[in-house]
């Protein structure tokens, strides 16, 4: 009998989402360029399973079903171009690839329409959700050749994460590189998630708390509308101590890597003029904790603070967390907006909140206000305006200002509590300074600029200095 569908690379990632693919009754035909780690896995943990073997890519190709469905769970970049290449003279018009990896999108794009030329179809879909989820039900979010999409919904949706009313975490998310981009801005705001939780360990820490405090706290959190993955997890590793009864967590370096899609995130967003300001101070915190050396050197030379407190309200510090969660989301779902009407693309927002209830790491009780948010108001503007979140945030915004105001007293640095709150406060301002600059720009480079008193769009020139003229270099955005 052919099988449903191929799957090449047999990392972690790879072999997870082949078992939970036999689990749910689908024959798996696999691939890896080394033999070897083939073997071990139809021997090991794929034994008396629907799962096959196979040593070549052509003897894969074979052993599938039309239209062939193969997956390929790879390393992104050039060896996904490579592994398409390979696979591309085996198949026959209609046939389908899937990057299952965590692609650039515009890489995405390229390849769909690439493909596409060629006669064949092409999914690039994210996958949240680590080792655990790929094994036991993941959030899946795929895009490209949507006629591809019929041939792969049933796969897909039947290994996917469920909601409690059994709606899986997985739907279409919109042409070309739409699937992996909702899967970049997903771990975006999973890199500004982990920054506000680590803030709110290091003022806790700072406090004096100890770690089994600390842990209960979180747990505490974990109950409430902080109720998620990472906070769960946070609790876990306070309380995690080793054999010989050290804290583990303190023994790790405070170097935090990262591989790339936070960085791509805040990247987009100055190419989309989106300010995504807490996942970029996110992004920034990392590259921070990576200057050891450096941050080693200078502690004894720089003076300030020092970096200690007599206490810390816990209820404060859950709202800095909260509303700066709530702003990190707003960030978000503005990229998302502008991204549609950048790449064309028509995004479901409510739709891909809820593909993130379950399965991924950002999963949250959190999203299902989301979701709410624009089932009230499917062209919502902006999160922050939406009754239930503008209502949260009245609610908790003086803790999360006294918070701020006790970590720059003391000299504890909260980048994103802190980017959080000036997106909120410029957001809210009806007036800003920014007529200064648009000033000085009209001053030394003649940009020009708008008035209050008419139409957007009209532009004039100042003779500021009385020797410049009426020559202007006329008005644009980067």
């Amino acid at each position: 009998m052919a099988s449903d569908i191929g799957l090449i690379g047999l990392a972690v990632m790879g072999q997870n989402l082949v078992l939970n693919m036999a689990d749910h009754g689908y024959t798996v035909t696999v691939y890896n360029r080394t033999t070897e780690t083939m073997t071990e896995f139809i021997e090991g943990p794929a034994r008396d399973t629907t799962v096959l073997g196979s040593e070549t890519i052509e003897a894969l190709v074979d052993s599938l079903e039309r239209p062939r469905r193969v997956m390929l769970m790879v390393k992104a970049g050039a060896a996904v171009d490579a592994v398409i290449e390979s696979l591309v003279p085996l198949l026959d018009e209609g046939d389908i690839i899937i990057d299952g990896g965590n692609s650039e999108f515009t890489d995405t794009i390229r390849r769909a329409r690439e493909l596409e030329d060629r006669g064949l179809r092409f999914i690039g879909t994210g996958v949240s959700g680590g080792e655990e989820g790929a094994r036991n039900g993941p959030s899946i979010m795929p895009g490209g050749t949507e006629a591809a999409w019929p041939f792969v919904k049933d796969i897909f949706q039947d290994i996917a994460a469920k909601v409690a009313d059994g709606t899986p975490c997985c739907d279409w998310v919109g042409s070309d590189g739409a699937g992996h981009y909702v899967k970049m801005v997903h771990n975006g705001i999973e890199y500004g998630d982990m920054q506000v939780i680590a803030e709110a360990y290091a003022l806790m820490k700072a406090s004096g708390m100890t770690h089994e405090e600390m842990a209960e706290a979180f747990h505490r959190w974990g109950e409430g509308v902080l109720d998620s993955f990472l906070v769960d997890i946070t609790a876990d590793i306070l309380a995690f101590r080793d054999d010989d009864g050290e804290v583990v967590l303190e023994q790790i370096l405070d170097a935090a890597g990262q591989k790339g899609t936070g960085k791509w995130t805040a990247i987009n967003s100055l190419q989309l003029g989106q300010p995504v300001t807490l996942v970029a101070e996110a992004v920034y915190a990392r590259i921070v904790s990576a200057l050891k050396d450096q941050r080693v050197e200078a502690a004894p030379l720089l003076e300030g603070p020092s970096q200690s407190i007599d206490g810390v309200s816990l209820a404060d510090i859950e709202s800095a967390m909260y509303c700066s969660k709530i702003v990190s989301y707003a960030q978000g779902f503005l990229l998302l907006s502008a991204a549609a009407a950048e790449y064309d693309w028509n995004l479901d927002y409510g739709r891909i909140a809820s593909l993130w209830r379950e399965g991924c790491i950002i999963r949250a009780a959190f999203l299902d206000d989301i979701t709410a948010a624009f089932d009230r108001d499917r062209d919502l503007t902006s999160l922050l305006i939406d009754g239930f979140f503008s209502s949260a945030i009245a609610e908790h915004q003086e803790g999360w200002r006294r918070v701020i105001q006790t970590a720059v007293a003391n000299g504890i640095p909260v980048p994103a509590y802190s980017s959080a709150l000036a997106f909120y406060d410029a957001y809210r301002s009806e007036r800003l300074p920014a007529n200064m600059i648009q000033a000085q720009r009209d001053y030394f480079g003649a940009h020009t600029y708008e008035r209050i008193d008419r139409p957007r769009g009209e532009h004039f020139h100042t003779n500021w200095t009385g020797t410049g003229g009426s020559t202007t270099a006329g008005s644009y955005d980067a």
